[in-house]
């Protein structure tokens, strides 16, 4: 199993880069004069937007599980801590799935060490989401 990327909402992954080079390419060629007698090509690009991942919104629960070595998790979240400190938006990003979110502030972090039998250490990240509430009016 990959980690997800993470990447702020206006960046695009390889794949899109990918089928967004395609189908200007497939849009080029579209504009040359057509011949009357060529066929129309066999194989055509899709389009940028036309991904199979399931984009996760606002009013849906989503969860997943990753179990990654140190080396990836620490890649991981240093590529979510500059996202943090760079914008108020990421992008997380997987093979069958992509989950923009606008967040807001302040982030929760738990720290919660358990030495007893097999020492574990758990560190929660709690990200609010963005509200686009303004304060009432005083008059």
């Amino acid at each position: 199993m990959t980690t997800p990327d993470v990447s702020t909402g206006s960046d695009t992954t390889d794949a899109d880069a990918v089928e967004s080079s395609d189908s200007n390419a497939a849009t080029a060629a579209s504009d040359e004069p057509a011949d009357a007698n060529d066929a129309p090509p066999e194989n055509t690009a899709a389009p940028a937007d036309s991904t199979n991942r399931t984009t996760i919104r606002a009013g849906r629960n989503f969860e997943t599980t990753y179990r990654l070595d140190a080396s990836e998790t620490g890649e991981f979240l240093i590529a979510l801590g500059e996202q943090l400190r760079a914008g108020d938006e990421l992008t997380l990003v997987a093979d069958e799935w992509e989950l923009p979110f606008a967040f807001g502030e302040p982030i929760e972090v738990e720290i919660d060490f358990d030495g007893m039998d097999g020492p574990e250490l758990e560190i929660e990240l709690d990200i609010p989401g963005r509200t686009d509430d303004t304060a009432p009016r005083v008059e």
